[in-house]
């Protein structure tokens, strides 16, 4: 039975070893240099080796981002970075521009080409071009429904990867292709700089009265061009039986915690459905824990609507504390990350395994005294856990009834 890919985002290392732990087969990153996300934290030269030899020692792969499209100022630099992938013995590059992927085939002709979803891949001629380009992997278009993944799987070679996303931001232009930051900010989206100008709330003003504001309204709101998010934790059998390869996670901007929860959902929603098991409850509902705006299945049952009320994003759950040591008898040494208190009903988020509820007993200090409250950033607390947790588990509390609406 052919494998379906988990494939998780690495904004930074942390979240890199995040989706290590809670179950990737496959992570994404980007270098300093040439990455549609700038505002990650990305990775120096040095740690994309130390990423590889991580990742590589834990049966993982890693895929880079080259997929800006450069400029003439810029090209003479992309066969040095080419390079340094072909030395790190990278597993993938992601490619938007036929000219760096004329390039990769030269300067790194040991790592696979990945299409970038930028590259507006709709059909399967679009992708047996790629393929003959020298792409081993076409990362679709958001757009496309599962009917027609079906068909273009039919039509292209056996070798040749399909990678579709399965969960997180979408783009309210087409696969990224947008030009209203760049034109409002200053800020670029199709150079990883994206402003986010489709989430602001917009007024309408007359030329002839000027500082008089008239709402623009869509159905009940005024968010026109915010899209949700995608969430296809429903639906991963349907997406391995469409043909698709590699179910991709949104969220290299996102925290080590979203990193860590969406992927541990998608690990086993993937492993369920190839065992022929329904998803349990537990798993499906935390991706509903995790920051996100309203969801949909984007486009891979038809059209996915807006959501025009607001863009804010919605969360049931509060990370306050993160594992650094555990031992067997559960006695942790953590790290807060927001208030509370010995008494309050948290959940432990681990790797590898379901979450497990119980009450916050006593805590100490780092010099062993007692702790009424966790109220102090970054704090160090040692108490009690019911189980041994792994280094990098999380503590996270449901928010009060009126604070869960928005995150």
């Amino acid at each position: 039975m052919r494998k379906l890919e988990v494939l998780s985002p690495a904004g930074d290392m942390d979240r890199f070893k995040m989706a290590v732990r809670y179950g990737a087969d496959a992570v994404y990153l980007a270098g300093k240099s040439f990455g549609m996300r700038s505002a990650a934290g990305n990775f120096s030269d040095e740690e994309l080796r130390e990423v590889l030899s991580l990742a590589h020692a834990n049966g993982v792969r890693v895929y880079v981002t080259c997929n800006t499209v450069p400029t003439e100022d810029e090209i003479g630099s992309i066969p040095v970075f080419l390079e340094l992938l072909e030395d790190v013995g990278a597993d993938g590059v992601i490619v938007t521009d036929i000219g760096v992927m004329g390039m990769c085939r030269r300067y790194a002709p040991h790592v696979e080409i990945h299409v970038s979803t930028q590259a507006g891949v709709m059909n399967s001629a679009t992708a047996n071009a790629f393929y003959d380009l020298g792409a081993k992997r076409a990362v679709l278009a958001r757009e496309m429904s599962l009917k027609d993944i079906e068909k273009l799987r039919k039509e292209i070679p056996s070798d040749m990867d399909i990678e579709a996303f399965c969960h997180g931001a979408m783009c309210v232009s087409f696969s990224g292709r947008c030009l209203l930051s760049n034109y409002m900010t200053g800020r670029d989206a199709n150079r990883g700089e994206c402003a986010q100008p489709c989430r602001w709330k917009y007024y309408l003003m007359e030329e002839k009265r000027p500082g008089q504001y008239m709402q623009i309204f869509e159905d009940n709101g005024t968010f026109i061009l915010n899209s949700r998010d995608m969430c296809m934790i429903d639906h991963v059998k349907e997406m391995y039986d469409a043909g698709i390869s590699s179910i991709k996670i949104e969220g290299r901007t996102k925290s080590s915690y979203y990193v860590a929860s969406v992927t541990a959902a998608y690990r086993n929603a993937v492993d369920a459905a190839m065992q022929g098991r329904e998803l349990p409850e537990i798993w499906r509902e935390e991706v509903d824990k995790v920051s996100h705006r309203e969801y949909s299945t984007g486009f891979y049952f038809g059209y996915p609507g807006q959501y025009t009320s607001n863009s804010d994003y919605m969360s049931s759950y509060d990370v306050i504390a993160v594992i650094d040591s555990c031992n067997k008898e559960g006695d942790a040494v953590m790290h807060q990350r927001n208030r509370f208190f010995p008494g309050d009903e948290v959940e432990l988020l681990m790797p590898r395994r379901e979450p497990v509820s119980f009450r916050i007993g006593e805590m100490t200090d780092c010099e062993g005294m007692p702790v009424e409250a966790a109220r102090h950033p970054d704090m160090e607390l040692h108490t009690k856990l019911p189980v041994e947790a792994p280094e990098g588990s999380f503590l996270r509390k449901r928010r009060e009834e009126d604070d869960r609406i928005r995150g």
